[in-house]
């Protein structure tokens, strides 16, 4: 079966750095995309971050740009978020998500956690970030 595992998390003061992993498995071929979520108490779930594996393009959300980069290790079937300047506005469950099967995650709406399209979902791991 597919899995996806985040590690990574923990508890940060305001301006710290973490870097969230997600390990991917049970399937054969690359994935479309990967992408990294977040959901705080009281909110919808948001996209922070999406990479699509075959040219490595990125996508940000606005509140993270210039802070978060996401990058990809298709040898391990392996995604990344370093996180720094981090913000209590952060804090969060952050979730990796996976397509890897049609219909596809496009660019233009990648953010949409909701989407079917994104097929697989790990069971997240706590930000937790400190004024």
């Amino acid at each position: 079966q597919v899995q996806l595992v985040e590690s990574g998390g923990g508890s940060v003061q305001a301006g710290g750095s973490l870097r969230l992993s997600c390990a991917a498995s049970g399937y054969t071929y690359s994935s479309n995309c990967m992408g990294w979520f977040r959901q705080a108490p009281g909110k919808e779930r948001e996209g922070v971050a999406v990479i699509f594996t075959g040219g490595g393009s990125t996508y940000y959300a606005d509140s993270v740009k210039g802070r978060f980069t996401i990058s990809q290790d298709n040898a391990k079937n392996s995604v990344y978020l370093q996180m720094n300047s981090l913000k209590p506005e952060d804090t969060a469950m952050y979730y990796c998500a996976a397509d890897i099967e049609p219909p596809w995650v496009s660019p233009a709406t990648w953010y949409r956690a909701g989407s079917s399209e994104y097929n697989y979902w790990g069971q997240g791991t706590q930000v937790t970030v400190s004024s």
